[in-house]
């Protein structure tokens, strides 16, 4: 597997059996918006060789069924008063937005994101541990879904194992509207996947300052189902 820097601008990618794509390179992070609202955005390709295996890595896509999407992390501020200081707090990840998705071809698919921290580990996004994984099955391409349960919106660990528990995650998947990324019009062949984190910012609040890398991944397993966590 060769991983291109996205330092690199723009490169050829390969996904699911060697087809050649461009894949355009966005580095860093581009804030959107004002307080108390930040989005940062991210970019980075991979090439994963001639099967079928499908992986995310880098900043950003390695997803067989697309050749370009992009990361979206909404942040906002996470108040944490001190006596020195009663202003202090920071930006936690409020919802990490998959962008321009083409759902025609990935209906039917899982789809996976992670965020790794500066030393290369796994940041939980449950109430856990181990739930280091969120996950939807992505829907055929037809009306906007925000139901968690016809998503199959799960946690996972690292490795993919389920996780049955209290769900503190939601997600929605829309295909009008504008995306979240660039304002485009939604479309089955442009959608954005959102898995907000901990929507009561109540248990799950990471500081955003810690996430230096996220991962997509796509898996074509539509037969594995995930353990339903309760809500």
């Amino acid at each position: 597997m060769t991983l291109h820097s996205p330092l690199s601008g723009p490169v050829n990618s390969g996904f699911g059996g060697g087809k050649k794509y461009k894949s355009k390179i966005l580095f860093g992070a581009a804030l959107v918006g004002v307080i108390p609202f930040m989005l940062s955005t991210f970019a980075a390709s991979v090439t994963v060789g001639n099967g079928a295996l499908e992986f995310g890595q880098g900043s950003q896509q390695a997803v067989a069924c697309d050749s370009k999407i992009y990361i979206a992390m909404g942040e906002e501020w996470h108040g944490q008063p001190t006596t020195e200081d009663p202003s202090a707090g920071f930006f936690r990840v409020r919802a990490v937005t998959v962008s321009n998705l083409d759902l025609q071809n990935c209906a039917g698919k899982k789809l996976r994101i992670r965020l790794i921290n500066g030393s290369s580990q796994e940041i939980p996004l449950g109430p856990i541990a181990d739930a280091k994984v969120l996950q939807v099955t992505l829907p055929a391409p037809t009306n906007n879904v925000s139901d968690a349960t016809a998503l199959l919106l799960s946690y996972l660990t690292g490795t993919g194992s389920p996780i049955s528990g209290t769900l503190l995650a939601s997600a929605a998947v829309s295909v009008s509207g504008t995306s979240v990324y660039d304002g485009s019009v939604l479309s089955a062949n442009n959608a954005d996947v959102t898995f907000f984190i901990d929507p009561a910012a109540q248990t799950v609040n990471i500081d955003g300052q810690l996430v230096l890398r996220t991962t997509v991944e796509t898996i074509d397993n539509p037969s594995a189902q995930a353990a339903a966590p309760t809500q």
